[in-house]
This record gives C-alpha cells, structure tokens and sequence, in this order.
C-alpha cells in the first residue's frame, strides 16, 4: 500500500479562534474543490451554510456539484476558522476516506501547527479518528460526541470539541448535525 502525503497546506488565518481538525481528506477523485471537506456529498459547508445563513446550499453550486471555493475561504477567514488534519501522511487500507481505513503514517505536528495560532483556544475535532489522536498526544480525555474538555499547550488552557463526523456515511441527519456544531462555531 503507497504512503499518501497530504495534499493541502494548513488553512491559518491570522485571526483564527478555532481550529478545526479532521484525519485526511478523502482520495482526489471524490473532489469537487482544492480545499477542505471537498467531497460534495460531504456536509461540512452545508452546517456552515445552515448555521451561519440558515441556508443549507449557501456553499453549494447546484448546478456544478461543487463548493463555492472563494466564499468559503472568504468567510472562514473573516470568522477566524482555521483547518487541517491530523495525518500528514497516511495509508489506505481500502481504497475509502473512512477513518477505520486509514493508517496514519506521519501525524501532524500538532504543537508546531497550534504555535502558528496565536489567538486560538478551541479546537474541533470532526470524527473519531482525529479526536483519538489529538487526545492522545494532548494528554486529555477522549470527550463523547457533541461534548468538550480542556487541555493544556504550552500553559494555555483550551478547549477541544469532539463534533459529529461531516460524512454522510456517520447515521445523522444534516440538522442534527448542525446543532451540535452550533456548540461551537455560534460565538455568543
């Protein structure tokens, strides 16, 4: 099995309060945009669009069958939301985004990646793959879905949020999902 390396670059506004960690992106055939969560039956940007729009296709080019790559990035970087992955590097068992396919080769280097976010204090894991690795090299618990602990980087006290897989694979309605991450992402 050939070792993929991670195709993007670490997504960090300078702003950025959040940032938002998934296990790798999903093999590029299944790409509908050069960006995170880039499969379209993925429905990351459809919370986001019911979230912050109340509208579940503010992302979406129907038509195409493709994210709107601009208005994303546009507004994750206004919002202060940054993205990555736990794996740099990694196998695939089968030839699936499933994290239980996945072998991690090389991990993210975590403490570097929160070093280059200097306003962040939370973290969103979005799956139980990322969540167990971010956990483990933190040191904290493993928190249930929908639910949040503290950890400790470098003397900072923050803040990780285990939050419902995105994939429509993980046995959760859309509207389901977005209320547990309105936990989160909707700052008071």
């Amino acid at each position: 099995m050939p070792v993929e390396c991670h195709p993007l670059e670490p997504f960090l506004p300078k702003n950025a309060w959040l940032l938002m960690l998934g296990s790798f992106p999903p093999s590029k055939q299944r790409w509908s945009m050069d960006f995170f969560y880039p499969n379209f039956i993925n429905d990351m940007w459809r919370i986001f669009g019911l979230l912050f729009f109340d509208d579940k296709d503010h992302f979406v080019d129907t038509e195409r069958k493709r994210f709107r790559k601009e208005q994303i990035v546009e507004f994750l970087t206004k919002e202060g939301v940054a993205l990555y992955d736990t794996a740099c590097a990694v196998r695939r068992t089968k030839n699936t985004a499933s994290d239980k396919d996945l072998e991690i080769v090389t991990p993210t280097d975590l403490d570097s990646l929160l070093e280059r976010l200097p306003h962040c204090t939370t973290v969103v894991t979005t799956g139980e793959k990322a969540t167990t690795v971010f956990a483990t090299h933190f040191g904290c618990p493993v928190p249930k879905v929908g639910t949040s602990v503290e950890f400790l980087n470098n003397g900072k006290r923050m803040t990780l949020f285990r939050m419902p897989s995105s994939s429509r694979a993980y046995p959760m309605k859309l509207e389901k999902k977005a209320e547990q991450y309105r936990k989160v992402l909707i700052r008071k």
